[in-house]
């Protein structure tokens, strides 16, 4: 590859600090995008601000108090060693961009051109395609390069939900999981969700979804009696993409399922969703219903299989 070369990894993004001030910072740019919530700005805002923001804020702060590491928080830490480990074995500038929040994407791709970079690869970390998050990515970036008097070549990877490496990477997380603590009757692949509306509008998310969920089912000689798929983290009152995760867990144990593995594909590091919502609140809900062992199975993180498979996107061409 070019020496000028260098790549940007984009995350979603994550509040700088645990507290109240901090989340609604990163909640009201997050929730101001159209991309995430497409409703008319006159009836949103009055809406977020006056109700969401307040109420919702100091909840989310108390849960991310929860799962805060020495190092912060760990979609921000993970996202750290990815960046560390793939600059590493690429030997290119590799810097971090997050969609909101910070280090933004503006200041990632400013700290590449000041090492000398010119032609851009940007990775966004979300295997499976959608609008709410490649999409808003795509925005973002392009936002971003209008503030810059000279801009540089860039080139954008918009999915991986179906890599060959991804999928062996995946796998490997689920076999070392149950080399610890044993395979369960079944594994749940639970997807962040996201509107319906979305969906029917033409949004891939769905397609890409049940196609990673297949392709590891394949990859781990699964039945479908024994792997199947969910959506979870909903927000608001209208229909999401289904089957619903919680709903999913409260119905497994009268199926006579109740040793439980969990996989969440779309996640490509650990975070309030999966750490919190999935490991914490999913558990709950599967052992209320009468289920007696789950597991969650941990993101890829800074797997090596991991950044093995975005050394390999990357290069491939």
């Amino acid at each position: 590859m070019n020496k000028n070369k260098g790549i940007l990894l984009v995350n979603l993004g994550t509040p700088d600090e645990p507290t109240a001030p901090a989340v609604k910072r990163f909640l009201s740019q997050f929730l101001h995008d159209h991309r995430v919530v497409d409703l008319t700005r006159w009836i949103w805002c009055p809406v977020l601000h006056g109700i969401i923001l307040p109420r919702r804020s100091p909840k989310v702060a108390e849960k991310y108090q929860q799962i805060w590491m020495d190092e912060g928080s760990p979609l921000l830490v993970y996202s750290r060693r990815q960046k560390e480990k793939l600059e590493k074995k690429l030997t290119l500038p590799v810097e971090l961009g997050m969609t909101y929040g910070n280090p933004s994407i503006l200041s990632g791709i400013q700290a590449l051109m000041q090492r000398g970079v010119t032609d851009i690869t940007v990775l966004p970390l979300f295997p499976q395609y959608s609008g709410t998050t490649t999409g808003a990515v795509e925005d973002a970036l392009e936002k971003a390069l209008g503030k810059l008097e000279t801009k540089p070549e860039w080139t954008f990877i918009n999915s991986y939900h179906d890599h060959p490496l991804y999928i062996k990477a995946l796998a490997k997380t689920v076999r070392q999981q149950w080399e610890r603590e044993g395979q369960g009757d079944f594994l749940l692949c639970s997807y962040h969700g996201i509107p319906q509306r979305y969906a029917d509008n033409g949004d891939i998310y769905p397609q890409h979804c049940v196609e990673t969920t297949h392709l590891l089912s394949v990859e781990l000689d699964l039945t479908e009696k024994q792997i199947g798929m969910s959506y979870q983290s909903r927000f608001g009152r209208e229909e999401w993409i289904k089957p619903y995760t919680d709903k999913r867990l409260e119905s497994m144990p009268e199926e006579g399922i109740k040793h439980l593995n969990v996989v969440t594909p779309a996640f490509s590091v650990d975070c309030l969703e999966t750490l919190e919502e999935v490991a914490e609140e999913c558990k709950s809900v599967f052992t209320h219903a009468g289920g007696k062992i789950f597991h969650y199975v941990p993101c890829l993180n800074d797997d090596d299989a991991h950044i093995e498979m975005m050394a390999n996107l990357i290069t491939k061409d």
